[in-house]
């Protein structure tokens, strides 16, 4: 310890008229060069009287700023509050109780020194200040204070040393010197302790505070601040999960702050800033050809979210033949950044304070180091020194993780509002868009690349952090080995090029591998869908061999970043020794007046040490950021397609028309030739219109128009009232039977009753195993093809809208049932008579009971008229009629002869056998579909007919039963996701090694343990090394000492080389490949049953993102786990075996930490779990979303469908959360 400065020192004179002729401000013989020391009474009164008083006035603007703008409501005094105001009071009163006895001793004519009015004021006025804050706090809501914490805990440390410091002066002397002083000094103690103590507990909830009126709120909302900087909040529940496994329903709710409706509305409020900033400034150019590339302005969509100008086609060409920049896209990284940034800086102070701490413990080795060789020094300085290693180490950790906490709440934000606003956009998209943003891609948004940003986001403040540590490593290496850090440094700086070579190269293959990933989701996507068609032609093994292809390509893309990998490990891990290796071999050789001594060797190796962790990081998060800037690109593009037009079809016409369409030209995608040209339609309100014509005239092209899902070129359309859509293709959600028909209406009986009637459903309740609770599963995978379109049907009904749009619903189902259909609910008659129905249809049977037809050809309006004027036109309509006249007649016959022995349509049910396979096919047209139907029902329901009377008798037998019984509750079709309970089956890990290879798992761990050996060999040359200085031996053993360094260093370096080689390249990925095939060949050979109870989100979830923490996140965590396992492993045998006494110690530390670990990894364990079950349901609800996001416009249900998805989004986020505070 330097004890340089005595009482004439510089400070000392300049706070000489401060402290008076008889104080000193510094006395270094009575602080130091004793062994009962003390510092004097003037620093006393100065510097830590003053420091809690800096702190509380530096700390006062910024908190009150703060507390004002997020007030959380309002606390009720209560006896704690008034405690914390009292004692605040009465110290005011004790310290102004000595600035009067000062102003009293001056009127006695003593002169006591400035320090005696000084403090006492300042102390003053900083409790009136504390006293004001206690009461602010309290009016804006803050349970547990964390400024006034950190003043109450510096009050009493710095008041510590003069109360033993008085304590002495007492007993040393015979009575106690100044009484008054000595009194008041102590009854400030008692209070500013008592106030340290309040400080602890927690004020009630604010009022009116969501904590009141949440059934399972998280404690973290109410916790105090000590509570909150040790996570102790959290324990609760890791004694829940110790005790037994964690349920969903043990979760605590997720905060306010971290919930979607209020993540994702703030990343979309900046990203529609960022569109509208990119927007404005393309429109202040002088030519627009950028932003008419982009989008034609005059088709039915806005670019990214924004309505565009007014530019026409022709205009568009002539602009891009004069302008070849590309366009402009909003940068959705500038739009992370302000969204999260501001709360992932708080995180960044923190670790830039951990950075500073982390370099005061080479610093207090080396006075250790140097306080050990000295003779003749109190002993108290080498516990003052262990002490504050000790305090700095505890300090270090728990600001370590308040930034860990800050980084991985960002990250789980980002992943929230990714999630988010990819859902919102995929509903919103163009059909243009979709076309090259498949399912497949848009699920590896929302999974793989959202958890890009996530893993990112926990080390992304290396960047700046890294190169910081390694400066400030190479500062104090130049201060303890002089200019010899330079070739250090020249290492490092050769190492720069070798490691952007490798990173460039990595992004492209991360590129690559990425696009092989979306082909395979895609592809496994439409698999899913299509399983029974699938299994019916025994297509599995064609399919599999698809899909393997694709794999193979993404592992040979693997493969080749493994290589690479390999090489940057190798550099970066050797990269610490070298600079060691090269700094003391230059140090040793440059100069023989240079020893190697044991100050200097450990001193440089804690430095070395410290330099280990950013450039092993530094790497993994370049690689982290390259893959996170490809997967921002693809976010990016996704965001900025463009979107349906919310205002191209006309909603609040005052037209005395329902609907009409008025020179109409419309296109699937702005490219391509307009698919319905010149159309004009006037429907009145409340008549029947049916739209007739052959097989891709565009009947439902026209349908598509009208709810405007078709990009609008020219004319105008308008809708008047609330739209109900029923599709071709029925879209049925994983929901109960009765959940499909309200769709989010609420529940009226008898309503509800008219609408099953009319659509014949009735029938079919009687048979389903839980009547209308029944789950149905994913895409009415349990229901036939008529039965889907008939609980389309009644969802339209149960709406109540004004307007009907019917697109075909009627060919799913057999002539009987759907006469009866039209009878009771389309026709005259029906329930819908009055409201305004357009019917797509290619039946002519009741075409004769319209008001209305309009006849298609080739995409315009051939007729438009009542039945018998188009028939006596003898145009379009006859010729339509005679061509679908036969297979009516044939369907009618069949019809009669099946309702002369059926007066009901019991031949509807669960698996109707001849409607399941075509409505299956989506590619299927109208004509096979009529003709499918005349095969089957000529040949299958021939053989139906035979069982039909016995399945009658049984029904009419049961159907008393069955109506006793009325079911209450629906048989779950779709089987909950479990999770695993308790610890990791030793199967499984005997699994994945059997997959790696048995002998090549050993081979793997015997490397590691050589790699660490051969690192711990180093240190210990290193420390024979030292020991030569002792013996004067320097100079003959250099070059033996500098060899074998170096031979141990290129051994561990080449160990690593080899270990990556082959731990990534080719066993890890050799168990990824198997794991994956043996999962795709499970999944394929499953029956048709577990289909139907297994949502597909929950399958693409485990294809897509568990398969890709088999191929990056589990070799990962192994490699760390072997790293940690054999350092310690090496640490405890070397340490046992020089000094054996360490046993001792180090066997109940085992014992205990080993508690804590079984401890707490019960319940991460388990919240892990529990947020992998959880997670599938989103890819489940967004995969049923995208297929049905036009019915969903159509009924209006967009926000109910955002709020269902925020829903989900939570619920996942609530098992993640804990899970990251479990492991601080």
């Amino acid at each position: 310890m330097n004890s340089s400065g005595g009482t004439n020192s510089p400070a000392t004179k300049k706070m000489g008229w401060l402290c008076g002729e008889k104080l000193h401000f510094w006395e270094p013989n009575q602080t130091f060069h004793t062994d009962r020391p003390d510092l004097s009474e003037c620093f006393q009164l100065s510097v830590l009287a003053w420091l809690p008083c800096v702190f509380l006035w530096a700390a006062s603007p910024a908190y009150i700023y703060y507390l004002k703008k997020s007030s959380r409501g309002y606390i009720m005094m209560s006896l704690l509050n008034r405690f914390k105001t009292v004692f605040g009071l009465l110290l005011w009163i004790v310290c102004w109780a000595d600035l009067f006895s000062s102003f009293h001793e001056l009127q006695k004519g003593q002169s006591p020194p400035p320090i005696y009015f000084i403090t006492p004021l300042v102390l003053g006025i900083t409790m009136l200040l504390a006293t004001f804050l206690i009461q602010y706090e309290r009016l804006h809501g803050i349970q547990s204070s964390g400024v006034l914490f950190i003043f109450w805990f510096l009050s009493v440390l710095c008041a510590i040393v003069p109360f033993r410091s008085k304590i002495l002066k007492a007993f040393s002397s015979d009575e106690v010197p100044d009484k008054l002083r000595f009194t008041s000094f102590y009854l400030y103690f008692g209070l500013i302790l008592l106030e340290l103590v309040l400080c602890c507990l927690n004020e009630k909830p604010p009022l009116f505070s969501n904590v009141v009126t949440d059934p399972n709120p998280c404690p973290e909302t109410t916790a105090g601040f000590l509570s909150t900087v040790t996570f102790w909040w959290f324990t609760s529940l890791a004694i829940k999960g110790y005790k037994m496994p964690l349920e969903a329903k043990d979760l605590w709710s997720l905060n306010e702050r971290d919930s979607s409706k209020k993540i994702v509305p703030k990343l979309l409020k900046e990203w529609e800033k960022e569109q509208s900033k990119i927007k404005s400034s393309e429109q202040n150019l002088t030519t627009k050809a950028t932003y008419a590339k982009q989008q034609p302005s005059a088709t039915n969509h806005v670019s990214g979210g924004a309505a565009g100008g007014e530019t026409s086609p022709e205009e568009v060409e002539v602009l891009l033949s004069n302008q070849k920049a590309a366009p402009h896209q909003p940068s959705f990284l500038r739009t992370l950044i302000k969204a999260f940034g501001p709360y992932f800086l708080i995180g960044s102070g923190f670790k830039l304070l951990q950075d500073s701490i982390t370099f005061v413990n080479p610093q207090l080795l080396r006075m250790l180091i140097s306080f050990t060789s000295q003779k003749d020094v109190p002993v108290w300085w080498g516990y003052t020194l262990a002490f504050l290693m000790f305090f700095t180490a505890i300090l270090q950790t728990l600001i370590l993780h308040r930034h860990f906490q800050y980084c991985f709440v960002t990250g789980m934000n980002v992943r929230t509002a990714l999630i988010g606003a990819i859902y919102r956009k995929s509903l919103v998209i163009t059909n243009a868009a979709k076309r090259s943003s498949t399912v497949g891609e848009i699920v590896n948004l929302m999974s793989v690349d959202a958890q890009r940003f996530m893993d990112l986001t926990t080390f992304l403040n290396m960047l700046w952090s890294a190169p910081l540590q390694i400066m400030l490593a190479l500062y104090f290496l130049w201060q303890n080995l002089g200019p010899s850090v330079l070739a250090g440094v020249a290492v490092m700086v050769m190492l720069i090029p070798f490691n952007a070579v490798i990173a460039m190269k990595t992004r492209a293959y991360q590129v690559e591998q990425m696009q092989h990933k979306d082909a395979r989701i895609k592809l496994m996507n439409e698999i899913l869908n299509g399983i029974k068609v699938l299994k019916l032609y025994a297509w599995e093994n064609s399919f599999k061999e698809k899909i393997l292809a694709i794999r193979q390509k993404e592992l040979i893309v693997l493969r080749k970043t493994a290589y690479l990998g390999a090489l940057s490990t190798m550099a970066w891990t050797s990269a610490p020794f070298l600079v060691a290796l090269t700094t003391f071999a230059v140090f040793v050789t440059v100069d023989e007046k240079n020893v190697l001594d044991a100050e200097k060797a450990f001193v440089s190796l804690s430095l070395f040490n410290i330099l280990r962790f950013p450039l092993n990081m530094l790497p993994q998060v370049i690689s982290g950021l390259v893959q996170a800037s490809v997967s921002l690109k693809r976010i990016q593009n996704f965001l900025s397609h463009d979107e349906l037009d919310p205002n191209s079809v006309d909603r609040k016409t005052s037209s005395e028309f329902a609907v009409s369409v008025v020179n109409g030209k419309f296109t699937w995608a702005k490219e391509d030739e307009p698919v319905l040209d010149n159309i004009n339609v006037m429907v009145p309100q409340g008549s029947l219109v049916a739209v007739v014509g052959h097989v891709g005239c565009g009947k439902s092209s026209l349908i598509s128009a009208l709810l405007g899902d078709m990009e609008k070129v020219e004319g105008e359309v308008s809708v008047r009232g609330s739209v109900a859509y029923v599709p071709q293709q029925a879209w049925i959600q994983n929901a109960t039977l009765r959940d499909n028909i309200l769709f989010g209406k609420s529940f009226h009986e008898s309503k509800y009753r008219r609408v099953l009637d009319a659509c014949a459903l009735t029938p079919d309740l009687e048979v389903l195993p839980g009547g209308d609770m029944t789950e149905i599963g994913e895409k009415g995978i349990n229901l036939s093809g008529g039965q889907r379109q008939r609980v389309s049907l009644a969802r339209a009904l149960y709406s109540d809208a004004e307007v009907y749009l019917l697109d075909d619903p009627l060919s799913a189902v057999d002539s009987h049932v759907s006469k009866h259909i039209f009878d009771n609910l389309i026709g005259p008659e029906g329930l819908l008579k009055g409201k305004t129905r357009i019917l797509v249809t290619h039946g002519i049977t009741f075409l004769s009971q319209v008001d209305n037809i309009v006849v298609m050809v080739e995409g315009r309006v051939s007729e438009m008229g009542s039945y018998q004027e188009l028939l006596n036109q003898n145009g379009a309509f006859a010729e339509f009629l005679r061509n679908y006249a036969l297979e009516d007649i044939v369907e009618e016959d069949e019809a009669t002869e099946e309702l002369i022995e059926d007066e009901l349509f019991p031949d509807d049910v669960l698996s109707n056998h001849h409607t399941d396979m075509v409505d299956n096919e989506p590619t299927v047209n109208e004509a096979k579909k009529s003709f499918m139907r005349q095969i089957s029902i000529l040949s299958g329901d021939s053989e139906n007919l035979r069982c039909r009377s016995v399945r009658r008798q049984s029904q009419k037998k049961h159907q008393e039963a069955q109506e006793k019984k009325k079911p209450q509750e629906g048989q779950n079709l779709i089987q909950a996701e479990t999770a695993e309970t308790g610890r990791v089956k030793t199967k499984v890990f005997l699994e994945y090694a059997k997959a790696v290879g048995l002998v090549l798992s050993v081979i793997i761990c015997l490397l590691y343990g050589c790699q660490s050996a051969a690192a711990i060999g180093a240190n210990i040359w290193l420390s024979q090394w030292t020991s030569d200085s002792l013996t004067n031996q320097t100079k003959e053993n250099v070059h033996m000492r500098v060899g074998v360094y170096a031979a141990l260093g290129i051994a561990q370096g080449v160990l690593i080389l080899v270990n990556c080689l082959l731990c990534r390249a080719y066993c890890m990925l050799r168990a990824a490949k198997l794991t994956h095939r043996n999962m795709l060949q499970g999944v394929l050979r499953a029956p048709q049953a577990f289909f139907e109870s297994t949502p597909t989100g929950r399958l693409l979830n485990r294809f897509s993102k568990d398969v890709d923490a088999i191929d990056s996140h589990i070799p990962d965590n192994i490699d760390i786990w072997m790293r940690t396992f054999w350092y310690t492993l090496n640490v405890l045998l070397i340490c046992s075996a020089l000094t054996p006494m360490f046993l001792i110690v180090i066997a109940p530390l085992m014992v205990f930490y080993w508690w804590v670990q079984r401890f707490y990894v019960a319940t991460s364990r388990q919240l892990k779990r529990l947020e992998s079950v959880s997670r599938s349901p989103i890819y489940s609800h967004f995969s049923e979303t995208i297929t049905g996001s036009s019915v969903i416009r159509a009924y209006d249900r967009h926000a109910a469908f955002v709020q269902m998805c925020d829903m989900k989004v939570d619920e996942n986020q609530k098992s993640y959360y804990p899970g990251i505070v479990s492991n601080r």
